[in-house]
């Protein structure tokens, strides 16, 4: 679908969904609709029913961190229309108390992928039967894609011999960190390399008879 249909989409879906959208945008070849989060399950019925649209099949759930705003997530769902052979994509604002309803009653594929989104942002979704963490272990700290989250984590996890356990510990970074020079030997040196010497010196001049 070209982009002059998908905005002429657009404007259909944002005049479907009322009050639930706040705009549309066409980038890339596709079509994002801009919604208020807490509307988001009366968002997700009228694109699977209304008859102009039959956004039946669901994709997928997840977020985008942007740590210096004050509603920090973009929370982005997918959606596509066999009907209208396009697909689709919601995206609203949350903050890290934010509470996003679930539209597991509505898709019901939306399962793993809420779960998944709480587990590695930290999105809370209120009317899920089973907000556990998925991904990460029963005493994982903090939400790993989190844009703020260190890369070392914040615990390690090791075999114990003696405790004949696993353990966890904070993290402990055995060898420093090192400063590497990865300049080439062969540009930018201060010193004379072995072999500059000849690229100086003037060419030998042409021995008789050659």
């Amino acid at each position: 679908m070209d982009d002059a249909k998908l905005d002429a989409l657009g404007q259909t879906v944002v005049g479907a969904l009322g009050a639930a959208a706040s705009g549309h945008d066409v980038s890339f070849g596709q079509l994002t609709i801009g919604i208020d989060i807490s509307k988001v399950v009366d968002a997700a019925k009228t694109l699977r029913d209304d008859p102009r649209l039959r956004f039946v099949n669901f994709t997928d759930v997840t977020a985008v961190d942007y740590p210096g705003r004050e509603n920090r997530f973009d929370v982005v769902y997918h959606f596509m229309s066999p009907t209208l052979n396009t697909r689709i994509r919601l995206r609203g604002q949350a903050s890290e108390t934010t509470q996003v309803p679930s539209i597991i009653d509505v898709f019901p594929g939306a399962d793993w992928f809420e779960r998944e989104t709480y587990d590695l942002y930290g999105v809370i979704f209120t009317g899920h039967p089973d907000m556990r963490r998925l991904l990460t272990d029963y005493g994982f700290d903090g939400h790993p894609l989190r844009k703020d989250f260190p890369l070392t984590g914040f615990v390690e996890v090791r075999y114990d011999d003696q405790e004949k356990r696993v353990v966890y510990e904070p993290v402990r970074l055995n060898q420093e960190f090192r400063k590497f020079d990865f300049l080439s030997p062969w540009e930018g040196a201060d010193y004379p390399l072995p072999g500059d010497e000849k690229a100086a010196a003037p060419p030998s001049p042409p021995k008789a008879g050659v």
